[in-house]
C-alpha cells in the first residue's frame, strides 16, 4: 500500500513539473476581443439572439491555452466559462424578450492575462399582451373581488396597472410575470382590464392593454333612514328631534353601525336606531344632517337639509354724532331692524350694551348715553328673544381729539427776497386739520391735512425782514371753531451783498518782521464764513465761520514772501457768495536791515576812498623812486661823443612821463610844472635855479654791428641841471641819452591816459 501512493505521488509530481515547464515555454499574446450580436442588435420580441465573443490570440508554442471568457450586461457578470477552444464563444438568448436588452460585453483571460471587447447594445422591441382573469364576475354590494392579470413569458421588473371603465383604480409592484389583487366596487356594472411596465435600467417598455372583463355588483336592500321633525317652518330656537334608523335586510352576518352627524359634528352613534334633540341655533339659515350605515365594505349615507327661518336679524349698534370728541356727550343705539312677528313682538326683544359700566339706558329701547372716553374703545350689543342672541358686529369708537393750540415755524432757512416755506401743525388733534395762514389779520391760505404723512406748508415771500412777524396760523377739527396761535418769529437771513478787503496797518508802511492783519467786512446777516485767498491759489488761507460782519486774517510776521495780491469770500446761510477787490502787499525791508545795508555801503565806500588814496600815494611814490633810480654813467669806450643813461623801469617812466597829443610825442622833460602847482617837491627846490634842456643830435654811427637804424628820428636830451642841497660832490652832469619811448611802447601809453591829469617831476636820487 505505501509503495502504490508513492508511486502515485511521483506520477503526480512529475506531471506537474512538466506542465509547469510547458507554461514557462509557451508565449502568447492576445491581439484582440470582439463582440458581436447576430442577427443584429434591434430585434423583435420572440428572435434567437447570439452573443458572439471572437478572441485573436497568437502564441509561440503548440501547447493548448485555457481561455476564461466572462459576458457581462449593462456591468453586470451574467455567464462565465471556462474552454481550451479557439473558437469564437457563443452566448445564446432564446426567444429573446424585452429584459434582454441592454448593452453587452466579453472578456478573455488567458492566465494572467485579460483584454475585454467593445460594448454593443441589444434591443428587444414588443412585449407579450397581458392577460386578466377574475375568479368572480357576479358579487354583491361590500363583497371583494380578486383579479389577477399575467404577462406571459416576460421576464424582468414588473409595474401591474389596473383600471375600472378606462380610470386606473389601482397599481402594484411585481418581480414576476404576475399579480393578483382584491378590488372593490360600487354597485353597477364595471369594465376592467390590465397593463404592466417592463423596467430594463435605464430604459421602460409599456405593454398593451389586457382583454377587458364585466363585474356586476348588485346592491343590498339594507337601507339607512334619517327623519328630522318638525319638517317645515322651523325658526332660531325652535327644539329638533332627529333619528336615523336601518331599513331593509342584510343576507350576510356583517354587524351594522349608524352615525348621526351635522356638518362635522358627530351627534350619535348606534346600531339599529339612534336620535338627537337640538334647538335650532341663530345665524344658521341651514341645517345639514347625515345618516350612515356601515357593514363591512359596505357604506351608505342618507342626507336631509332643513331650513332655518330667522327670529330676528343681528342687531346693529351706532353712535351719535357720527364724529365723536374726548369727553363729549354721546348716544349709542343697538336695533334689530326685522323680527317675526308671528313669533314674538318688539317688547320680548332685549338689548344690552358691552362695556355697560361706561353707558347708560334711557327710556328708549337699545339706547345707551355716555360720554366719549379719553381712549380707543370698541362697543358691541346683544339682541336676545326666546332663547336666541345675537351679537352686532364691533363698534370701533375712535373719540377725536380736538386740536391744540396750533404753532408755526420756517422749514429750512428764510431768506429775504426768496419763497420760504412756512408750517403749520399742532402737538394733538385728530384728522382732518383745517390750517389757515394768517397775515396780520386777514387769510391768505388754507389747506386740509388728511393723512399723518401730509404738512400743511405755506409758500410765501419776505420782501422786508419786519414781515415775517405778521404770519400766524389758525387751526380746527372740529365744529368749535379754529385756535389761533402765535405770530411766527424767525430770523430772516438778509443774503450777503458785497465784501471789502482792508489792512492794518497801512499798505505803504509794510516792512519785515511786522504784522499784519487783512480785515475782510460784508453786508447783510451772521453767521459769515470768511475765506482769505491769495491769488494763484485755489486753496484758502483760511476758513473761519463767526457771529459778526468782519473778521481779519492775522500775519504774525511779515517776510518777503508774503509779497502778492490778496482777496477775501464770504458766504452766510443765504448760500450766495461774495468776494472783495485785489489788495496788492509789497512788504520792504526792516529798519535794521537798511541801517545795515547803509552802514555796509557808507563801508565800502571808505574803503574804496582810503584804497583809492593809498594807490595814489603809491602812484606817486612810485614815480618818485622811478626817476631816481636813473643813474648817469660815462659813455662805452666804443661810443666817445656821447653818455648812455640806463633806463630801469622805462615802461613807468614812459606811461608816467609821456601824454599824445594831436599824434605828437611830448616829454615830461619839456614842460615845466605850472606855477599854482605847489608841493613837497616845489617848497625843497623853490631856491635852486631853473633846469636847462638841450637837444643834441648826435650823427649815426656806421658800425655794421650796432642795430639797424630806426624809423624816424632818434632825439637825445642832455640834461643840466645843478646840484640839489646837500650834494655838492655832484659838480657836473655828463650827457645823458634818453631813448624816446613814445615810438617803442604805443599800446602802454594807450592804456594810461590818465596818468597825465596828476604827474610829477621825478626827485633826485640821493
Amino acid at each position: 500500500m505505501g509503495l502504490l501512493l508513492l508511486l502515485a505521488s511521483a506520477l503526480l509530481t512529475s506531471h506537474f513539473h512538466t506542465g509547469s515547464q510547458v507554461d514557462a515555454q509557451t508565449a502568447f499574446t492576445i491581439r484582440s476581443v470582439r463582440l458581436t450580436i447576430e442577427p443584429g442588435t434591434d430585434v423583435a420580441r420572440g428572435t434567437d439572439v447570439t452573443v458572439r465573443c471572437q478572441a485573436a490570440v497568437s502564441s509561440s508554442g503548440q501547447e493548448t491555452l485555457t481561455r476564461e471568457y466572462t459576458i457581462y450586461k449593462e456591468g453586470i457578470v451574467v455567464y462565465t466559462k471556462t474552454t481550451s477552444s479557439s473558437e469564437d464563444f457563443l452566448y445564446p438568448l432564446s426567444e429573446a424578450r424585452a429584459s434582454n436588452s441592454g448593452k453587452y460585453k466579453c472578456k478573455v483571460s488567458i492566465q494572467s492575462r485579460s483584454l475585454e471587447s467593445n460594448a454593443e447594445k441589444l434591443t428587444v422591441t414588443g412585449l407579450s399582451d397581458p392577460v386578466l382573469h377574475l375568479k368572480k364576475g357576479v358579487v354583491t354590494e361590500g363583497e371583494d373581488v380578486t383579479v389577477r392579470c399575467t404577462a406571459p413569458g416576460e421576464t424582468g421588473s414588473f409595474f401591474f396597472y389596473f383600471y375600472d371603465n378606462s380610470k386606473e383604480i389601482y397599481g402594484v409592484q411585481a418581480n414576476t410575470n404576475q399579480t393578483e389583487t382584491t378590488l372593490h366596487f360600487a354597485t353597477g356594472i364595471h369594465r376592467v382590464h390590465c397593463t404592466y411596465t417592463v423596467f430594463i435600467l435605464p430604459d421602460s417598455f409599456k405593454s398593451n392593454k389586457s382583454n377587458t372583463v364585466n363585474v356586476s355588483v348588485k346592491e343590498l336592500s339594507i337601507m339607512p333612514f334619517l327623519k328630522v321633525s318638525p319638517q317645515s317652518m322651523i325658526y332660531e330656537g325652535d327644539r329638533l328631534n332627529i333619528s336615523c334608523s336601518v331599513r331593509g335586510y342584510l343576507p350576510s352576518s356583517e354587524s351594522i353601525e349608524l352615525h348621526l352627524s351635522r356638518e362635522n359634528d358627530l351627534l350619535s352613534t348606534g346600531y339599529s336606531e339612534i336620535s338627537h334633540s337640538m334647538l335650532a341655533p341663530a345665524n344658521v339659515p341651514e341645517l345639514r344632517f347625515e345618516c350612515r350605515l356601515t357593514s363591512g365594505n359596505v357604506v351608505k349615507v342618507v342626507t336631509n337639509n332643513v331650513p332655518v327661518t330667522e327670529l330676528f336679524s343681528t342687531p346693529t349698534l351706532t353712535v351719535s354724532p357720527a364724529e365723536v370728541f374726548q369727553r363729549e356727550k354721546m348716544m349709542l343705539t343697538c336695533k334689530s331692524q326685522r323680527y317675526a312677528t308671528e313669533r314674538i313682538n318688539e317688547s320680548e326683544l332685549t338689548y344690552t350694551l358691552d362695556p355697560e359700566e361706561r353707558a347708560r339706558p334711557t327710556m328708549s329701547r337699545g339706547v345707551f348715553l355716555s360720554t366719549a372716553p379719553p381712549e380707543d374703545i370698541n362697543y358691541t350689543c346683544t339682541a336676545e328673544a326666546k332663547g336666541i342672541k345675537k351679537q352686532s358686529q364691533a363698534l370701533a369708537l375712535r373719540p377725536k381729539v380736538s386740536v391744540s393750540t396750533p404753532f408755526i415755524s420756517v422749514l429750512g432757512t428764510a431768506i429775504l427776497g426768496q419763497t420760504i416755506q412756512i408750517h403749520c401743525d399742532t402737538a394733538k388733534g385728530s384728522l382732518p386739520i383745517n390750517y389757515t395762514l394768517i397775515k396780520g389779520y386777514e387769510p391768505v391760505a388754507w389747506k386740509t391735512v388728511h393723512l399723518f404723512s401730509e404738512k400743511a406748508v405755506f409758500s410765501i415771500t419776505i420782501n422786508k425782514t419786519e414781515d415775517i412777524k405778521q404770519y400766524m396760523c389758525a387751526a380746527a377739527n372740529s365744529h368749535r371753531g379754529e385756535l389761533l396761535g402765535e405770530r411766527l418769529s424767525a430770523n430772516v437771513i438778509e443774503p450777503l451783498t458785497w465784501a471789502t478787503l482792508s489792512a492794518v496797518p497801512d499798505l505803504d508802511d509794510l516792512s519785515e518782521g511786522q504784522q499784519l492783519h487783512l480785515i475782510c467786512k460784508v453786508k447783510g446777516s451772521m453767521p459769515v464764513t470768511f475765506k482769505w485767498y491769495r491769488v494763484g491759489s485755489a486753496i484758502p488761507l483760511n476758513i473761519t465761520t463767526v457771529q459778526q460782519k468782519h473778521k481779519d486774517y492775522h500775519v504774525p510776521v511779515l517776510s518777503k514772501e508774503h509779497n502778492g495780491q490778496y482777496y477775501c469770500e464770504a458766504t452766510n446761510p443765504a448760500h450766495i457768495m461774495v468776494r472783495s477787490e485785489e489788495l496788492s502787499i509789497e512788504v520792504r525791508l526792516a529798519l535794521w536791515k537798511k541801517a545795515l545795508i547803509g552802514g555796509m555801503i557808507l563801508l565800502v565806500v571808505s574803503l574804496l576812498v582810503l584804497a583809492m588814496c593809498v594807490l595814489h600815494y603809491k602812484s606817486k611814490r612810485g614815480k618818485r623812486e622811478g626817476a631816481a633810480e636813473l643813474s648817469v654813467k660815462p659813455s662805452s669806450p666804443k661810443s666817445d661823443d656821447t653818455l648812455t643813461v640806463s633806463l630801469t623801469r622805462d615802461t613807468e617812466v614812459y606811461n608816467a612821463a609821456t601824454v599824445k597829443v594831436d599824434r605828437a610825442v611830448v616829454s615830461v622833460w619839456t614842460e615845466r610844472k605850472p606855477e599854482t602847482a605847489v608841493d613837497e617837491e616845489s617848497s625843497m627846490v623853490s631856491n635852486e635855479p631853473d633846469v636847462e634842456y638841450t637837444e643834441v643830435v648826435h650823427p649815426r654811427s656806421s658800425d655794421p654791428a650796432r642795430a639797424p637804424p630806426r624809423k624816424g628820428t632818434d632825439t637825445v636830451y642832455s640834461e643840466l641841471q645843478n646840484a640839489p642841497q646837500g650834494a655838492a660832490d655832484l659838480h657836473d652832469y655828463g650827457s645823458v641819452e634818453y631813448a624816446e619811448l613814445n615810438s617803442e611802447q604805443p599800446e602802454t601809453a594807450q592804456r594810461h591816459p590818465e596818468v597825465s591829469g596828476c604827474q610829477d617831476l621825478p626827485v633826485p636820487v640821493d
